[in-house]
Order: structure tokens, then sequence, then C-alpha cells
């Protein structure tokens, strides 16, 4: 019997166990394998393996180089080729703990050699909202990873909502229409499944049946990388609106930089590429929640590569900036996507536009641009 291994995560710990208990009871001949990370500070890390009847095993691993983490990479593969090799495990359901993030786990379990399945993450979406809300460190709220994560509660959340091609969504009461509109337009591209009592009948083979059905883990990366994002597309429903915002022109450097906290703070969720006029070769990744953003660098747009070099680009790549080629500014451009309740769309598209280029001084040209203050130098650590 060939093993196929499922990652479920997510920061909601009730709809994650809810989800894991649900895999166990529809698939014969499943366990589930769960690294719990809070014993870190003692030094170790505690992994059990169970099955629906409850644990069969418990064991400690120690920290490596003082990091939780690093210490679930190095024993999880072991693990999973020891359940392989005992031939009686039909599915490996691996539990992530709260603040893991699926996409690191899972690029660990296919370079393994393993065959990964699925990956899920697990939602209440009453909590949706406070958690995309979370500014708060993991740290402060005991979740780090490491004595060295920096990551905070709404951006951690984020990407494991985003990343997952599944999402198990519970059964809430304290859910309301706003709550599944807004996980809706998050990630629209998801298939969400129903775990709940007042499912359809069909509801349990559902969630095995999308698990099941097969992960790939380059086109999942390549959906999350700023120049090839499958980002969502507008929206307005329930009193939650996705505001997409797509130009070409450059923006000003200062200009820019002195709106950052108003539109930081000006949705739940923002993400997308965008281009400052003094580092017009550069494409630049807008990633926030939590009024927190984090800014950085994600390469050149392939527009300034000789053309020998695209033939070193993913074809994904090449694909998605085909689909939006310019003939004067080809993939260069502003594609930044904003989602949350009580969304000021008009008031954000106006700050938007003051931030671009004038008239006058996109007329002036790259040379004039790329003498503007570099506004961006210490947020992008240039």
């Amino acid at each position: 019997m060939s093993l196929s291994v499922v990652i479920v995560g997510g920061l909601h710990a009730d709809a994650r166990r809810a989800t894991v208990r649900r895999l166990l009871a529809d698939v014969p001949g499943s366990v589930v394998l769960h690294h719990d990370l809070s014993t870190a500070v003692a030094g170790t890390v505690v992994r059990t393996v169970g099955d629906a009847t409850g644990i069969l095993s418990a064991a400690e691993t120690p920290l490596v180089n003082d990091c939780a983490c690093c210490a679930l990479r190095e024993d999880l593969v072991p693990e999973l080729r020891r359940l392989a090799d005992d031939g009686s495990t039909r599915l490996a359901v691996v539990e992530l703990w709260d603040s893991v993030e699926p996409k690191a786990m899972a690029e660990v379990v296919v370079a393994g050699g393993l065959t990964l399945t699925g990956v899920v993450t697990a939602v209440d979406p009453a909590l949706l909202l406070p958690c995309l809300g979370n500014g708060d460190d993991l740290a402060e709220c005991g979740l780090a990873a490491a004595a060295t994560d920096r990551r905070t509660v709404a951006d951690t959340f984020a990407r494991q909502l985003e990343y997952a091609p599944v999402l198990a969504v519970v059964d809430s009461p304290e859910a309301d229409d706003e709550d599944r509109e807004l996980l809706a337009q998050l990630h629209p591209t998801a298939r969400r499944v129903a775990i709940g009592p007042a499912d359809p009948a069909d509801a349990r083979s559902a969630l095995a049946r999308a698990v099941l059905a097969g992960f790939d883990v380059e086109s999942a990366a390549a959906a999350q990388h700023p120049a090839c994002a499958l980002l969502p597309a507008e929206a307005d429903a329930h009193g939650v609106s996705t505001f997409v915002w797509h130009r070409r022109r450059p923006f000003h450097p200062e200009r820019l930089y002195a709106a950052l906290e108003d539109l930081t703070c000006a949705a739940a969720r923002s993400r997308g590429r965008f281009r400052l006029a003094d580092k017009p070769d550069v494409l630049l990744h807008w990633d926030a929640a939590g009024g927190a953003l984090c800014l950085e660098s994600a390469g050149p747009w392939l527009a300034s590569l000789p053309d020998a070099a695209w033939d070193m680009v993913p074809p994904v790549r090449r694909a998605a900036a085909a689909l939006d080629w310019h003939p004067e500014h080809g993939d260069r451009c502003q594609h930044l996507v904003f989602t949350s309740p009580g969304l000021d769309r008009d008031g954000l598209a106006r700050l938007l536009e003051s931030c671009l280029l004038t008239d006058a001084e996109y007329a002036a040209g790259r040379a004039a641009w790329k003498r503007l203050p570099p506004a961006f130098d210490t947020l992008l650590e240039v």
C-alpha cells in the first residue's frame, strides 16, 4: 500500500482538529502525525502519532539550532518514511502546529520523496477578521516557532489561508454572511468544504476527495509569487469589497512613502506588485495584513532582461508576463488588490492615483526618475 500525505494547517486550532478528525473517520488506514511546538521553551518538540481511536505513540525530539520548526523539518520526513515502510498506513495526515506555514512543510515533504496529495487550511469564518486584524508578533502570543521569529499573527494567517487550494470551513454559529463573503473574496479559487453537523450527506466524502486529488508544489509556489500570483478579482457583496487597482505609470517614491500608513490601514488585506520610478527595472512586492506592511524586491521585471535571459525564467512567469504585456512598459505595472469589509473604494483610488508620477514628471523620462529621492531604500534594505 502506497502512502499518501495530506497537510492540514491553520491558526484556528479547533477547526484544524475537527478537520483532522473528519479525515481520520473518512479514510480507513489513516493516521495523524503532529509536532507540538509549544514545548520548545523546554528545548524539545513533542511528536505524536494517532488514529481515529486516539494517540498511538509519543516521543520527544530536540530543537535544532534553537529552532522548533527546524526540528520539525528534520523529524517529519523520517517519521513519514517509517509509516510508508510499515505498509499498513494509507493516509498520513500531517497536522501542523498553529503558526507553522504549509508552504515550507509541503516543500519538505515533496523533497523527501513522499507523495503529497493535498494541503488544507482549516478555517472558522467567525475568527477570520480578528486574525487578519491582529498585528501582534507571534512571540507575544506564545506562537513563535523560533527565538528569531518576527512574523505577526495577521501575515502568518494570510499566508496559511492563501497557499492552500482547499479550505475546510467549520460550521460556526458565530459566523455571518460578511464573514463567509470575506473568506470567499480572500481566496476565490479555493475549494471550500464544509465541516460540521449541518453538512450535506456527501460532505464527508467531499473532504476526502479534495485532499486526495493531488498537489503540485511548483504550481502552488508560483501562485504565491508576486510576479504571477493569482490575485483576487473585483467583488462587492454582503458589505465586503475587493478593489483591484491596475496602472502602468510608476509611483513617485516620496508621495507613495507618505501614503503608506493610510494605504496599509485601508483594508484588512492587500497584496500585489508595484513599481517605483527611481527603480524602474525592479518588481516590488506589496504584502499587508493587520495594519503591517511588508515590502520587498522580487527581482527584475522581465521587460528589463535581455532576450537570452528569458530561457532561464520559469514558463509560468513568462506566461503571466505575456498576458499582461504592454507595448511600451512590457510587464511593468501596478497591480494591487485590497479586500475588506467597509472598504472606501473611491477614497483608496484617489489616494493611489495621487502617488503616481504627474504628466510632467512622467514626460521627464527614466533618467530624471532615477534622480528622485530614494525614499524606499531603508525599507527595501537597498
